[in-house]
């Protein structure tokens, strides 16, 4: 028993199985570099400032560590602080979601070289998937950690507060501290290398549409 398929099925999966382009695949491993840079650089800031503290308090996130200003000493004084409003203290045990984020990097790296040197469109495509899938997975980790933050103080504190929503992104009032969220260099080198891969990705397929179906699709009228 023979089973047949639809002939544009039959030249999608022919195009899957096709090379990459050679300079699709010098470009896919120049990417790797803002991705690996962007291991050494802090990825986020969140900066809170009220009239005792007119320089503010930082906290910078790097995929390994957490970094305070003033030599760490501002992670400290927020964490005194916290303490008044029962909220966890910030630190590597209660922020450990950054522990995956070094070998999700190197391993999208490997990947990335692994099609660079022989991968073909198919190889592209899952790629691009994998790195939406971190990069959608560790923003909502995020997001979800700084819930916890605001949500969960102890009923025991010194001081009551309604729970509350950190920022994220931007600014926002908590009491008498304005608070700052924002991206930093290593976000904006893996939204390179993101976006790079994205844009080979949707190159290929328009490239293979026009000559697959497109040709084709001009002959049929």
């Amino acid at each position: 028993m023979t089973s047949h398929t639809h002939p544009k099925i039959d030249a999608f999966y022919e195009f899957l199985d096709r090379p990459i382009r050679l300079g699709a695949r010098i470009v896919l491993a120049l990417l790797v570099i803002p991705m690996a840079l962007s291991m050494t650089q802090p990825l986020w800031r969140m900066k809170m400032v009220a009239p005792q503290y007119p320089h503010g308090l930082q906290i910078d996130v790097y995929t390994y560590k957490l970094a305070g200003g003033n030599h760490d000493h501002d992670i400290a004084e927020i964490n005194e602080l916290n303490h008044y409003i029962g909220m966890m203290k910030v630190n590597r045990e209660s922020m450990s979601d950054l522990s995956w984020l070094p070998f999700a990097f190197g391993l999208l790296i490997v990947i990335a070289l692994r099609a660079a040197a022989i991968g073909s469109v198919r190889s592209l495509i899952d790629l691009s998937v994998l790195v939406g899938y971190v990069a959608v997975f560790s923003m909502a980790r995020f997001v979800y950690k700084l819930y916890t933050f605001g949500h969960f103080l102890d009923p025991h504190a010194p001081v009551h507060i309604e729970p509350f929503m950190p920022v994220v992104l931007g600014t926002k009032q908590v009491a008498n501290f304005t608070t700052h969220s924002y991206p930093l260099t290593g976000t904006f080198l893996v939204l390179v290398f993101a976006g790079g891969i994205f844009a080979l990705t949707a190159w290929h397929l328009l490239r293979g549409y026009r000559e697959r179906w497109g040709g084709s699709a001009a002959a049929t009228k």
